[in-house]
């Protein structure tokens, strides 16, 4: 069991009894979903596409490159003179090398620009929670995962809504 749902329900049973006309409020919210439907999120990922397309064409057109020259070197590597069969497999070796080289290093900013980018809509998403918790009078938020929750004390559509009309609102860049 996750550590926050046991602080969680550790807090709630240690907590004073409410009065007994005072009923405890709990809602769930799956954020995976959130996570992954949010436009603040979606446009995120759209902006680093953008962001890193022209790098991806480059190493596309780089391994395409590539296999052209395998097959080449496949093609004519029995008729090439001695000189030349290894200078095209040293530009084949170099290619090679510099495509991963590349693809590690997109790989690693493409990485951290994302963790960049959903650092920002984490802030956003965990306030609209909160913000739509103390506005229903709910107690105890349950994030995902959990074993189980009743869809009806389910808000994930409802907080989904609230971002959605949040980032609707938004100045258009």
């Amino acid at each position: 069991m996750p550590r926050a749902l046991l602080a969680a329900i550790a807090l709630t049973v240690a907590a004073p009894a409410p009065a007994e006309d005072a009923a405890v409020r709990i809602g769930y919210v799956d954020m995976k979903r959130l996570l992954d439907n949010a436009p603040q999120v979606v446009a995120g990922r759209q902006k680093l596409e953008r962001e890193f397309a022209p790098r991806d064409d480059a190493l596309n057109a780089d391994e395409r490159r590539l296999t052209e020259l395998r097959a080449r070197q496949d093609r004519e590597g029995a008729s090439l003179e001695r000189n030349q069969a290894d200078a095209l497999k040293r530009e084949i070796d170099a290619l090679d090398r510099a495509i991963r080289r590349n693809r590690d290093n997109m790989r690693s900013e493409l990485k951290a620009r994302s963790d960049q980018e959903l650092d920002r809509s984490w802030r956003e998403i965990n306030n609209a929670v909160v913000e739509f918790a103390r506005e229903h009078n709910i107690d105890l938020i349950v994030p995902s995962p959990v074993v189980y929750a009743n869809p009806r004390i389910d808000i994930t559509d409802q907080v989904l809504e609230r971002l959605k009309r949040q980032y609707a609102s938004r100045p258009s860049p």
